[in-house]
């Protein structure tokens, strides 16, 4: 804003005097004349262009634009033809001095012209006549308007109550509900005063004669001055919270409201009302000095409060961008330093556009202010609503997200992405529209171009292909966490290989979105897709040829998921590694073995799959007994401690009853009896190590023998056939072994 000012400033044209000498009107004074051609001839532009003028009334040649541009240039030395930035800076402030210095000689000359003159005394007693017919008008108008306001502070109570109620959720749009509704009264108001003031003007200019210009100038300037004043209540109505856009206190809602109703009123007023007034009954140089005048006041006002407040609003925007990171609290404190440096350039810029165009630029800035604080305001509204309406978290049923289980933290992570990318697409097209506001940069005429409206077109479709693309992301996933997340009516195989399946489809579904996705997009960005899918054929086939093992190992992942050999937490044997599965790729599997060892097996490699904890798993065990045992005698102890074995801690692992496969084997030293348990898959070794504890503590108290390998010494023999002598000595140190060799000696 402050760029574009200074540039309105810096490129004076000689159109303005121009207009300003065809604006002129011819007074029947002599001192007025007298005034305005001294003014005019005082100022290079208007001299030439009342030449051109008289040239032009006489018939002569006029120059052209070119020629006098041609003759200026020539008649420039070399050396200033081409002038600098601190040149041109120094002529423009230059001609703002002198500007406002002619302009209020000008003005002082014609003040004093009426109280010294003796047709000043007709002219005192007609603007007398006027400006009493303006103060009637006035007063009828504001005493209307101010009885009217009494009168509709019942609505504004009622109205503030039903926005107070209600879910938090919703408090934007019942604001937002509420604020028109206030809007709509306070129109009403104002159109009611304006309609009774208009009656007014009508009686005073049929029995006072009073003049019917000047008095619609006060009504058409009550009524957009009051209309602004009334958007600004709007945004700062201090007596009802609720009726407030902004979220301020009511101290300093009503101190905004205050100020920006005062600045707006003085220049308002001044301006459309005083100085065409001025300007008919005095000299178009006195209204442009009146015009310089009124500004400079608002400027020098809206600096000392700028001034006055400059610590406070710092500390507030401080205060603002400690609950931010990033970007946006690095603006905020940017902004908390140098705003009033801002506010004060501003205010500088407003004056001497004023001063160099005093009947164009200020029509255009207030224009362009309003336009720019209507964008902002409509793009800061439009995400608060959008917040509070979706919120920054989510929370979804129960029910829903025991089903789908990442289907939550997905949207919460979405939305505010979501959300960042609408607040950057609003900051940027409220940026456009504001420079476009400013006369940097004409939006319309460059979207009527071809490259304007197919940058348009483009950047919208790639925002709906990315929205939809991301629909069709969550709905997807969500159906496939919905046909494949566990629950807990299934078995814990079922469940392991949803898991499984679950996260290789979710990852083939994100890479196939993608790529279409950014296929789509560069097609719409105007890039041929066709060179780079071709391309990416043969890239896919070379890769192919080079990474045959790669392509084996996706392939033999593939026919493994689908044949459903191997989930997460089974216990495998694949290759030549066996442990418990914690991962399953695309291309490899992971395991952990019994000592804590992580492998991860290629899928190129695993030749064949052993799965223990598939469905179901037995426990087979045999037992050997002593062939002096009876063997009915021994199944029935097997029998009797299978029956504890379900009685206890592994109840509900075991499936069926003990199964007797009866002797399985007579080996060298024991009669095997055979017997199996069919337990929950991935529990045989548990309840295998449990029956193991509790036969042999059944088989030790029913006395059954349970073999074990028995030596036999053997000292050899002679041809004869008799053995060798065997010495044998008898430790007596140890009291057992003496006391068996005295009970021996003694027999």
């Amino acid at each position: 804003m402050i760029i574009v000012l200074t540039g309105l400033i810096l490129s004076a044209s000689p159109s303005q005097a121009k207009n300003e000498v065809n604006a002129a009107p011819s007074s029947s004074q002599e001192i007025n004349t007298n005034l305005v051609l001294a003014d005019l001839l005082e100022n290079s532009g208007s001299r030439q262009a009342l030449i051109d003028k008289l040239r032009a009334a006489d018939g002569g040649p006029t120059a052209s634009p070119s020629d006098s541009k041609l003759t200026s240039t020539e008649a420039q030395p070399k050396g200033e033809q081409k002038k600098s930035f601190a040149r041109t800076i120094a002529l423009t402030t230059s001609n703002i001095g002198s500007s406002i210095k002619q302009q209020f000689s000008a003005l002082f000359t014609a003040v004093a012209a009426l109280f010294n003159s003796e047709i000043a005394t007709a002219e005192t007693a007609a603007i007398v006549a006027v400006a009493i017919n303006i103060a009637v008008l006035i007063g009828v108008t504001f005493a209307v308007f101010i009885l009217f306001r009494l009168f509709a502070r019942r609505p504004f109570s009622i109205i503030n109550t039903w926005a107070c109620k209600g879910a938090k959720k919703y408090a934007m749009l019942r604001t937002i509900g509420a604020v028109t509704a206030a809007g709509l009264v306070d129109t009403g108001v104002v159109l009611s005063a304006y309609l009774i003031g208009n009656t007014t003007a009508s009686l005073l200019h049929t029995h006072n004669g009073a003049d019917a210009t000047r008095l619609a100038l006060l009504l058409n300037a009550f009524l957009l001055v009051e209309g602004v004043k009334l958007l600004l209540r709007m945004l700062f109505a201090s007596r009802f919270p609720a009726l407030r856009l902004l979220p301020l206190h009511e101290t300093q809602a009503k101190y905004c409201n205050r100020f920006f109703a005062n600045l707006v009123g003085f220049t308002g007023y001044g301006i459309m009302v005083l100085v065409p007034i001025v300007n008919k009954n005095l000299a178009p140089t006195s209204g442009a000095a009146l015009t310089t005048l009124v500004v400079l006041c608002a400027a020098i006002y809206f600096s000392i409060v700028v001034l006055r407040n400059k610590n406070d609003i710092r500390q507030n925007l401080l205060t603002k961008a400690k609950a931010y990171q990033g970007v946006r609290s690095i603006v905020l404190r940017l902004l908390a330093r140098y705003w009033h440096l801002l506010a004060l350039t501003y205010a500088i810029a407003v004056t001497f556009s004023s001063v160099l165009y005093p009947e164009t630029a200020l029509p255009f800035i207030a224009t362009a202010s309003l336009k720019t604080g209507f964008y902002i305001g409509i793009g800061a509204l439009l995400l608060t609503i959008i917040r509070q309406l979706i919120g920054r978290e989510i929370n979804l049923p129960t029910s829903l997200t025991e089903q789908l289980p990442q289907l939550q933290s997905r949207v919460n992570t979405y939305i505010p992405t979501g959300l960042k990318v609408l607040g950057t697409l609003v900051a940027t097209i409220i940026s456009v529209f504001t420079l476009d506001a400013w006369a940097v940069f004409d939006f319309y005429a460059w979207y009527d171009t071809e490259t304007g409206s197919s940058a348009v077109s483009s950047l919208l479709d790639c925002l709906l292909i990315l929205v939809l693309a991301s629909a069709f992301w969550i709905l997807a996933a969500s159906y496939i966490e919905h046909r494949l997340s566990p629950n807990k009516k299934v078995t814990p195989s079922a469940a392991a290989r949803a898991e499984t399946l679950l996260g290789l489809f979710r990852s083939s579904l994100a890479i196939v979105i993608i790529v279409m996705t950014v296929m789509i997009i560069l097609s719409e960005i105007g890039v041929e897709i066709g060179p780079l899918i071709a391309g990416a054929g043969v890239l896919g086939l070379a890769v192919g040829f080079g990474a045959q093992k790669l392509v084996q190992d996706i392939i033999n992942g593939v026919f493994i998921q689908l044949e459903n050999a191997i989930n997460t937490g089974d216990y495998v044997n694949v290759g030549s590694h066996e442990g418990t599965v914690e991962r399953v790729g695309i291309r490899s599997v992971a395991l952990r073995d019994l000592f804590g060892t992580y492998h991860i097996v290629p899928f190129s490699s695993v030749e064949a799959v052993s799965n223990f904890t598939r469905d179901f798993a037995f426990h087979l065990g045999e037992y050997g007994i002593a062939y002096r045992e009876n063997i009915d005698h021994a199944i029935e102890h097997l029998k009797a401690a299978f029956e504890e074995l379900r009685q206890g801690a592994h109840k509900d692992d075991i499936l069926e009853d003990l199964q007797v496969a009866g002797v399985s084997a007579l080996a060298d030293s024991s009669v095997n009896i055979r017997v199996l348990i069919k337990t929950a898959p991935g529990m045989q070794w548990a309840v295998g190590r449990a029956y193991n504890r509790l036969v042999k503590m059944h088989f030790d108290k029913a006395g059954i023998e349970i073999p074990f390998p028995h030596t036999t010494l053997y000292f050899g023999e002679d041809k004869e056939g008799l053995a060798p002598p065997a010495y044998v000595r008898v430790d007596t140190d140890k009291p057992e072994i003496a006391a068996t060799e005295a009970s021996s000696t003694t027999s």
